[in-house]
């Protein structure tokens, strides 16, 4: 299984990202958050970049979150700020050009959580949503607690945050958490298509539009919240058990402790 890196490329005003580790369904190690994350800064530090694209590589996935493996000894450990470098961001939660992603397949976790810091979606008809860590004695510490209930209707948002079950495609755009649904063969080139359509508006309106929206929504207090109650899970036996629960492929034991 490959490490995975994040590929940046840009054609005309678009930005391209690429999530790419597709043996692994794009699940992010902390290297390739450190690429995400240089990635976003080329496309904002480059007046040409009007838009950016954010896909994952194959069919099979958008992302499936963290690396467990690499992430979950760190953060039970108490280093949550692996995940979550500044308590008061998240997933794209400054960036003002605007972001579309391109969804094939699985998005789940720390993969829907940056789907969540997007501004327009589209998704493969074989596309699943889910934020499944509570099945793991965990929390989706990533700003999904706030963004998701913003951004569907508060009984979907409470569906997939308490029960860890998976949406399909279809539903996603009932809720009104993606834009559009496409094949498989077109999710990219629709996004791009998009991401196309806003470069070619004035850039600073355009901008200056999304700063309001997402300033407007005054999240940072809220992600305080968040980040600080996730230590208290994070830290918890449960939060232990759920992860080798899953690596051993049998149901956990928790404690509430």
């Amino acid at each position: 299984m490959s490490g995975g890196q994040v590929g940046y490329a840009v054609d005309d005003c678009v930005a391209t990202v690429t999530l790419d580790r597709p043996d692994a369904l794009n699940a992010l190690t902390i290297e390739m958050m450190r690429q995400l994350a240089a990635a976003i800064d080329s496309a904002l530090s480059d007046d040409t970049v009007r838009a950016i694209v954010i896909t994952g590589a194959g069919d099979r996935a958008f992302c499936a979150g963290g690396d467990m493996a690499e992430l979950i000894p760190r953060l039970t450990a108490g280093e949550l700020q692996i995940m979550v470098p500044d308590a008061g961001k998240r997933y794209f939660s400054d960036v003002f050009k605007p972001i579309i992603a391109a969804v094939n397949g699985i998005c789940v976790g720390g993969g829907l959580e940056i789907l969540l810091g997007t501004d327009l979606r589209i998704a493969a008809d074989t596309a699943v949503f889910g934020v499944p860590e509570v099945r793991w004695g965990l929390i989706a510490g990533g700003g999904s607690h706030i963004r998701l209930p913003q951004q569907v209707p508060w009984a979907i948002a409470m569906q997939l945050l308490l029960t860890g079950d998976h949406i399909d495609a279809e539903r996603a755009y009932q809720a009104g958490l993606v834009n559009e649904i496409a094949s498989s063969a077109h999710v990219l080139g629709r996004a791009t298509e998009i991401a196309a359509a806003i470069g070619r508006n004035a850039p600073r309106a355009v901008q200056i539009a999304k700063e309001i929206a997402v300033r407007g929504l005054a999240n940072e207090s809220a992600f305080h919240l968040e980040y600080a109650l996730n230590m208290q899970v994070i830290t918890s036996d449960d939060a232990t058990e759920g992860p080798r629960a899953f690596t051993e492929k049998r149901a956990p034991l928790f404690t509430g402790k």
